[in-house]
C-alpha cells in the first residue's frame, strides 16, 4: 500500500473545523471525524495523532482522545499505546463479511422506512440524485460521497428504528475504509466525464414515485451489490498480497 499522505493534507481535503460552541466539544469533535470516517475520507492504514488532530479542531487533546476512545469501541479505528489511531487495513475477507452484513441490515431498514417515506422525503431524495449527476460532471468526490450518504440516511430514518440505525451506522464507520478505496478508482472517472453517480439511485426514486415498494428496496440493495462488486476488483485478498487486476470477481464465489 502506498504512504499515507500526511494529515495536514489529509485535514484540509475532508475539511475538519474548529468545533461550534452550539454543541459540547467532544461531541463535536466525535461527530466530525465520525462523519469523516463514514464518507471514507481517511486512506486504509492511515494514522491520526492525538496532536494534529486537536490543532486541526481548535481544542485540547482531551476531547480528541475521548472521540477516538469512541470509534476505536465501535471498530472504525485501532488505537495504538500512544493514543494515536490508525484507519482498519482493507481486505477481501473483510469486505464480504461487511457487504453480507450491509445487504441484511440495510435491506431491512430500506423495507420498513420506504413505506413510510413522504412526498417531501421521495422529492429530497429525487433531488439527491440530481446533484450526485451534476457532481459527477465535476471532481469533487468527497460532495459525491456525502450525497450518496444522505440518500441511504434519508430512507433508512424513516423505518422508525433506533437499533436498526444504530447497527448501519456502524457498518458504515467500519466500511469508510472501503468508501476511501472507491473514491479513488471513481475521481478519475469523474474527470473524463465518463461516470453517473446517480445512475444506481434514479431507479429507486422512480420505484418510489410509481408507489413499488418492493423494486425500490430491491434497487437499495443492488446498490449495495454494485457497490461491492466494483470494490472486489480493487481489494487486495490481504494485506500483503495484492490482488492481480487481471483475476475476476467470479473466480472467488
Amino acid at each position: 500500500m502506498n504512504e499515507s499522505p500526511s494529515e495536514k493534507e489529509a485535514s484540509v481535503r475532508i475539511a475538519l473545523e474548529p468545533v461550534s460552541s452550539r454543541t459540547t466539544i467532544q461531541e463535536g469533535v466525535y461527530q466530525q471525524l465520525k462523519n469523516a470516517l463514514m464518507a471514507g475520507n481517511f486512506d486504509p492504514g492511515q494514522t491520526l495523532t492525538i496532536a494534529s488532530l486537536a490543532e486541526t479542531f481548535g481544542t485540547s487533546n482531551m476531547p480528541v482522545r475521548e472521540a477516538l476512545r469512541r470509534l476505536a469501541a465501535e471498530n472504525a479505528l485501532e488505537v495504538a499505546a500512544n493514543g494515536s489511531a490508525r484507519i482498519p487495513i482493507v481486505t477481501l475477507a473483510r469486505l464480504d463479511d461487511l457487504c453480507r452484513a450491509r445487504i441484511a441490515v440495510e435491506g431491512l431498514a430500506a423495507e420498513l422506512g420506504i413505506p413510510n417515506l413522504t412526498p417531501t422525503d421521495i422529492a429530497t431524495l429525487d433531488r439527491i440524485a440530481v446533484d450526485q449527476h451534476a457532481i459527477g460532471l465535476g471532481s469533487n468526490v468527497y460532495d459525491l460521497m456525502a450525497k450518496n450518504q444522505q440518500f441511504h440516511f434519508t430512507i433508512y430514518r424513516a423505518s422508525g428504528s433506533e437499533v436498526l440505525l444504530q447497527l448501519i451506522e456502524t457498518l458504515w464507520l467500519r466500511f469508510g475504509p472501503y468508501m476511501r478505496m472507491l473514491s479513488a478508482s471513481v475521481e478519475p472517472l469523474m474527470r473524463k466525464g465518463e461516470l453517473d453517480p446517480a445512475g444506481q439511485h434514479v431507479p429507486i426514486v422512480e420505484a418510489l414515485k410509481a408507489g413499488d415498494f418492493t423494486a425500490a428496496r430491491d434497487g437499495v440493495v443492488a446498490d449495495i451489490r454494485r457497490t461491492h462488486e466494483i470494490l472486489r476488483d480493487y481489494c487486495p485478498v490481504t494485506q500483503d498480497e495484492p490482488r492481480s487486476k487481471g483475476s475476476g470477481s467470479a473466480s472467488r464465489r
